[in-house]
């Protein structure tokens, strides 16, 4: 838990400033907080009315925390009446998504019309999207993978549109709609696909993103990186489509090519 006696709007500006001024508690997720840190961090807020009631507010955040499977809870301002009693008068909490299951009141109150559309759409499928501010739209599977594609991206010169993992076990289905979620991106004027086959079999993923193509009408550079199983059968799948695709030996051989279409 992190407090801060004093109002703003930041907690890193307030840190810079105050460095102090910022109570840090950690708590042990497998005890859950003591009635000694809960106090600790009353009086780090300098609370001026009751303390013991300060500090039951404390944890009873915290077991907000942990009830409803939050990623962060933060009250500010959390301020205090005339008479000294604690008032969260501005709040902001997320929620993991991973515990929707269990948290169906929370996640039936959401409202899409809040999120970027082309995440909604994401979601959807199973598939995960991030938008960006770059030009090259990126389709990975692993996480991993996909930051380091965004990296060879940047570090060639260019900056990618997105984070779009399909994962390890993506249909045809899931690549189709991941290109449409690529081509209305405006912004996007070259697509990389970067797929390493371990559980995914590379000639799945090439037919997908031929007939993806073919659905969707790609109108910018499509580059495709292909390693993993079933290598062989996929790239020949792409050779004989007899679509304009680049493809790419490698991932700083794909990086490159994505980067010099967009500067042809």
């Amino acid at each position: 838990m992190i407090g801060c006696s004093e109002g703003g709007t930041s907690i890193e500006d307030l840190a810079e400033k105050y460095p102090d001024k910022i109570v840090k508690v950690p708590v042990d997720n497998t005890v859950g907080i003591t009635d000694e840190q809960a106090m600790t961090m009353a009086k780090g807020l300098a609370v001026t009315g009751d303390m013991q009631a300060a500090a039951q507010q404390i944890k009873n955040l915290y077991k907000l925390f942990v009830s409803t499977d939050c990623t962060m809870v933060e009250v500010n301002p959390l301020a205090e009446d005339a008479a000294g009693t604690l008032i969260a008068a501005d709040a902001k909490m997320g929620f993991d998504d991973n515990a929707e299951f269990r948290q169906k009141a929370i996640f039936a109150m959401k409202d899409d019309s809040q999120i970027d559309p082309r995440e909604v759409a994401a979601a959807k499928v199973d598939l995960n999207y991030i938008g960006l501010d770059g030009s090259i739209g990126c389709m990975v599977n692993g996480a991993g993978l996909a930051m380091a594609s965004m990296d060879i991206i940047k570090l060639h010169g260019a900056a990618p549109a997105n984070f779009l993992d399909v994962g390890g076990n993506a249909s045809e289905e899931q690549v189709v709609e991941a290109f449409k979620i690529l081509t209305s991106d405006k912004q996007v004027k070259a697509i990389l696909v970067n797929i390493f086959g371990g559980i995914m079999k590379c000639d799945v993923i090439a037919s997908g993103i031929v007939n993806a193509a073919r659905q969707v009408g790609v109108k910018v550079p499509l580059i495709v990186r292909l390693e993993g199983t079933n290598v062989k059968e996929g790239k020949e799948i792409i050779a004989r489509s007899g679509l304009t695709i680049i493809t790419a030996n490698d991932l700083d051989d794909a990086a490159k090519k994505a980067v010099a279409s967009i500067k042809a």
